[in-house]
């Protein structure tokens, strides 16, 4: 086992502060006051509805009630931004040691302006606030976290013309929404809980655009980073939803839509802006530092050159019980196990490599720069990657994977018993009333087998108990949670352990690699089916893309023929010694086809994601959807709606077909 050091490009918040209702200058409200940014004359409209509800004669209930309801004349208030410890905190000694609430790459600098609340900060958020005749553009986006990644959420905001962003984890959402209690009562998040996290819209070192991050290497400059996009260029926070509340309930203007409301107690959501008023001031300092990735490997005895890659990360934003260290202590425990197979005898086929990756949450440095550095090795030795991020948040398994494993993740789940119901397997619990259990795609950006995948193009699989928790990236994701409501028994951390070992040990020692690209080419149809919808009468063909689907499927067909030939001569002892070159010539096939589906060029305008097929939305990190480039040039071409922008969502479909081809080429071993 080594460490590999990396030196790399991190942004730590240095001074924050968050003053509402604060006066900056004079002049500045003198003319925001006559700016049609305040006028309301819906907000009128309301306010006069209220007043005239009842008569109000002076010195009775009435109008008493009607004093409650105008003229807030409120003082300034400022945010301490910190997450308060419990009574019983057994961390409470090093609280202390916990950063301060802030966004990493956040932009440095003050934004002063009414607050304009915009929901989850989506796109068709904003399409929702401009049919109201909301203008977003001098104000201060006040969102909500959930459905889109958080630097999306402040790069939606600039381009609507927010001049700064706040985000607030609601209650409706992580609180329990009308629940009473909290952690550490109960797992919603308390008051003052904050999801700190990352905003930056790519991977690896920002420095080192493409190339790996090392001690003396090129790197670009802060002028260059911020011209390539994917750092954001207005000041962002997040905050609590005690902290939102109080914002919230400073908004005037249009009440928001019933789906834009918070839960049960929660203040009336209106959409302003203003007329609360925020300053936002915040200053990161950008620094290089040396990350460590540990590396263990157990060499293989037959195929050493042949690799199966565990990988978790370790780095947290604050003690990270659930996220990663739930995948940590997991990663350990099936290191534990391999080391007491070895000591019985077994040795594996193949090598099997334990990746313990640093600085994840900063962007996926540890793992993408690692990946970067050793390309070529890896693009022709990597049989597979399996990730675990969050080993267990909660009850449920939940597997995403790219579709050749899909049938092997399948028969992992059939060996191990569900931890919350011994009497049936994983795989039962896992597929419930359904005919086949959901697997998800590894297209989102959201953990470290994204390099593996979308910029090498290696077959991977991601898997986990449990979806999203209340106290996601907040100081309340410690050991007493995971103990209380995660995993009090830690079965789901073995069932977890057992599953990601069983895989591994399959891939690694199977003389045969067990992928199905079968459930690939399915996959793939029913994506391209998918697209037809939107491209009826726009003189857009998806014929080469079909028409690819289908060899694939032969090729799959094809090549899973081959292999029950090899499996039936296994048992012929004289045979099988003279198809053992066919074997492993069969194996490279299977392992290289992914290869296939990158293209050089990379994604249009997002150059190091190179896999046509998996990638993050872009407008959502954490989502994703099939053919990405497809995708990106259809929402291009249905905006400016050129014969130029429909020219290049036809060739995208070109380019994807091209690559699935090569993909068939591969499975089939000719030369055309």
């Amino acid at each position: 086992m080594f460490k590999a050091t990396v030196s790399s490009f991190i942004a730590l918040a240095t001074s924050i502060s968050f003053l509402f209702f604060l006066t900056p200058q004079k002049s500045f409200y003198h003319s925001l006051f006559i700016s049609d940014s305040l006028s309301d004359n819906a907000s009128i409209s309301n306010h006069l509805y209220m007043l005239t509800r009842r008569p109000h004669v002076a010195g009775t209930e009435a109008n008493a009630e009607a004093a409650d309801y105008g003229f807030p004349l409120d003082t300034p208030i400022q945010f301490n931004l910190r997450q308060e410890i419990y009574d019983g905190d057994p961390y409470a000694d090093v609280a202390n040691e916990i950063l301060p609430t802030f966004h990493a790459y956040a932009k440095s600098g003050t934004a002063s302006g009414p607050v304009v609340y915009v929901n989850y900060g989506r796109v068709e958020d904003y399409i929702t606030l401009k049919e109201m005749g909301v203008n977003i553009s001098g104000n201060v986006a006040l969102a909500r976290y959930g459905k889109i990644y958080r630097g999306d959420i402040v790069e939606n905001a600039n381009a609507a013309g927010a001049i700064g962003v706040l985000i607030f984890t609601d209650r409706k959402d992580y609180g329990g929404g009308g629940d009473a209690e909290w952690f550490p009562n109960k797992k919603w998040m308390p008051p003052s809980g904050v999801q700190v996290g990352s905003v930056y819209k790519d991977a690896g070192d920002p420095t080192t655009p493409g190339w790996p991050s090392t001690e003396e290497c090129e790197r670009v400059s802060n002028d260059e980073i911020e011209k390539g996009g994917h750092v954001p260029l207005i000041p962002s926070l997040p905050i609590s939803w005690a902290d939102g509340y109080a914002i919230i309930r400073s908004v005037g203007g249009q009440v928001a839509n019933d789906n834009w409301q918070g839960g049960k107690d929660a203040p009336v959501y209106r959409v302003g802006p203003g007329p609360g008023i925020v300053n936002l001031s915040y200053t990161g300092k950008q620094v290089i530092s040396t990350i460590q990735n540990v590396v263990g490997i157990i060499e293989g005895a037959e195929e050493p050159d042949r690799y199966v890659i565990l990988g978790n990360h370790r780095d947290a934003w604050t003690f990270g019980a659930v996220d990663p260290n739930s995948g940590t202590a997991t990663l350990l425990e099936v290191a534990q196990r391999l080391w007491k197979l070895q000591k019985k005898g077994w040795k594996p086929r193949r090598t099997i490599v334990l990746c313990n990756w640093d600085a994840e949450e900063y962007g996926l440095i540890g793992s993408t720069e690692w990946v970067e550095e050793n390309a070529q090795i890896l693009a022709s030795r990597v049989v597979a990657y399996l990730n675990v991020d969050i080993a267990v948040a909660g009850p449920g398994f939940e597997a995403s994977a790219t579709p050749q494993l899909d049938e092997l993740l399948v028969q992992a789940t059939k060996q191990v018993l569900d931890p919350d119901n011994t009497t049936q397997t994983v795989y039962d619990s896992w597929v419930g009333s359904a005919n086949n259990p959901e697997i998800g795609r590894l297209g989102g950006g959201g953990s470290d087998y994204a390099a593996f995948v979308q910029h090498i193009g290696i077959p991977a699989a991601d898997i986990s108990f449990g979806g999203g928790y209340p106290v996601y990236h907040s100081m309340y994701d410690d050991f007493v949670w995971m103990k209380k409501f995660g995993d009090p028994l830690f079965h789901r951390h073995v069932a977890v352990a057992s599953i990601w070992g069983t895989v591994a040990l399959q891939l690694a020692d199977n003389e045969i690699l067990p992928f199905n690209y079968v459930s690939y080419a399915d996959e793939l149809q029913k994506s391209a089916e998918d697209l037809k919808g939107g491209l009826l009468n726009k003189g857009i063909t998806l014929t080469p893309l079909l028409k690819s689907i289908n060899e694939l499927k032969e090729a799959a067909i094809k090549i899973g023929d081959e292999r029950k030939v090899l499996e039936r001569n296994k048992g012929w002892a004289s045979m099988w010694k003279n198809d053992r070159q066919k074997v492993r010539e069969l194996n490279d096939r299977l392992m290289m086809a992914e290869r296939a589906f990158t293209d050089r060029e990379g994604l249009a305008g997002r150059s190091w994601y190179k896999h046509l097929i998996y990638a993050p939305a872009k407008h959502n990190d954490y989502g994703s959807k099939p053919f990405p480039g497809i995708d990106d040039a259809i929402e291009n071409a249905k905006s400016i709606d050129t014969a130029d922008s429909w020219h290049s969502v036809q060739h995208e479909i070109w380019r994807v077909s091209r690559a699935i081809t090569q993909a068939s080429l591969f499975l089939k071993g000719e030369l055309t």
